[in-house]
């Protein structure tokens, strides 16, 4: 009989760590060249805190924890903080105690770094999805539960189709009234660009700021970066193509708090798609957003539909 063995990364793993995530996660599964961007280069990657299972030679099962090395924003580590992003372990090696080794593992390897609150799965900024899909993986999602995981929120994907996609008359005379109120809607050019990161981090989150920044780095167009100015004063952004160099992902997206309710974010939305028509993209989807946040409704009033649906579990750890 195999014994089950336990141990951390090593150079070397890559492949077998990719074909078994494959075979495990149907409804996810990922290349080597992005779990290469998304675990490997990631300046927070810690080779502890990939845990992996062996059946005497046979790879069977995995868990990944990470804690910041690098502040997203400033200095700011945040330190009580750790993430597991994913986990899985081969169908023939369920409920025998793998799973719950390796997070015993993760966790174990969290503590020891000081991190009381463990979060699965909304680390930024390289998460692989926004937390747990219950539908797809019903049993990971009660593994997490019996583990000590509670529900935080739960944010939606959303789709939409751009097949035959037109600004509404409505929105063109929104974006005119706006115009003559001294309102600017154009795409962004360099002088553009450090206001925009630093609104995104100061207005919004420093992953957005991050998420311009990187995709322009990694040869993002800035046509594909919409800007709202008012009178000169940037107030709004709207972006797609930004994460892992996809150009028909959607966001981020964000209109100043003290300018909403003005449809700034209905006119920059209407401006994106058809720039996202324009280059014969047939989808704008997204993986992250509140259901009943205003972004929610306004994705819902012009056509997105929920795709997944996702929870952000949270396990808090005692450490006197």
């Amino acid at each position: 009989m195999n014994m089950t063995t336990y141990r951390y990364y090593r150079s070397g793993d890559e492949k077998q760590i990719v074909e078994l995530w494959n075979q495990s996660l149907g409804r996810d599964p990922i290349t080597s060249k992005r779990f290469r961007n998304l675990v490997l280069l990631d300046a927070n990657f810690d080779p502890r805190g990939l845990r992996l299972a062996f059946e005497g030679d046979k790879f069977v099962g995995c868990v990944y924890a990470v804690r910041r090395r690098l502040p997203m924003y400033e200095t700011d580590l945040e330190p009580d903080n750790g993430w597991i992003p994913f986990f899985f372990v081969d169908s023939d090696m369920r409920r025998k105690g793998v799973g719950r080794r390796l997070l015993e593992d993760a966790v174990a390897f969290l503590i020891n770094e000081g991190r009381s609150n463990i979060f699965f799965s909304s680390y930024a900024p390289n998460y692989i999805l926004p937390g747990i899909d219950a539908e797809a993986y019903p049993e990971a999602f009660s593994f997490l539960e019996s583990q000590g995981f509670t529900r935080l929120y739960s944010p939606v994907a959303m789709d939409k189709s751009l097949l035959g996609y037109e600004i509404s008359e409505a929105v063109k005379a929104l974006k005119r009234n706006r115009q003559e109120e001294g309102y600017t809607f154009s795409k962004a050019e360099d002088k553009d660009l450090y206001e925009v990161i630093q609104f995104a981090n100061e207005k919004f989150n420093p992953d957005w700021g991050r998420a311009i920044r990187e995709g322009i780095l990694q040869g993002l167009p800035l046509e594909r970066i919409l800007v709202a100015r008012d009178n000169e004063q940037l107030v709004g952004f709207c972006m797609y193509g930004g994460y892992e160099g996809v150009p028909d992902r959607f966001g981020p997206f964000g209109v100043d708090p003290d300018q909403q309710g003005k449809g700034l974010g209905k006119i920059l939305l209407s401006d994106c798609l058809q720039s996202m028509r324009a280059e014969s993209l047939h989808t704008a989807w997204f993986l992250w957003t509140g259901e009943q946040t205003t972004a929610g409704h306004l994705y819902k009033k012009n056509g997105f539909e929920i795709t997944r649906k996702f929870h952000v579990m949270k396990k808090i750890i005692d450490l006197k």
